[in-house]
């Protein structure tokens, strides 16, 4: 159950900050912790894990809250490159970066009683 996010328009650094934060939480807590994280990089990262839950639950039938995350990566995507020009003729690089969020989700171990 995995779901991949390509060509995001932000930093890979700026996303990770994100990644980090929820990597350790349950996906149905992690979506509560994103939709109220003041960071613009928390919308692409709760849109991906939605979409790996979503696809969990209707591909395989596993209810979310039996979810948890086996991983959770932000590669760097292709950088468009564009430039500013500055005094005495010269310009200065500026990097627009892109990522890649890869989601993959794995059914809890529950405890036989």
């Amino acid at each position: 159950m995995k779901t991949v996010q390509k060509y995001v328009r932000m930093s890979p650094r700026k996303l990770r900050l994100v990644a980090d934060a929820v990597r350790k939480l349950a996906p149905v807590d992690a979506l509560q912790y994103l939709k109220f994280t003041k960071k613009a990089a928390a919308e692409p990262m709760y849109k991906a894990i939605k979409a790996a839950v979503s696809n969990a639950k209707t591909n395989f039938g596993i209810k979310p809250e039996a979810l948890t995350f086996a991983e959770i990566d932000v590669q760097t995507g292709f950088t468009i490159k564009r430039f500013r020009a500055v005094s005495r003729g010269q310009a200065h690089h500026i990097m627009k970066r892109t990522s890649h969020i890869r989601v993959v989700l794995k059914e809890k171990k529950g405890k036989k009683s």
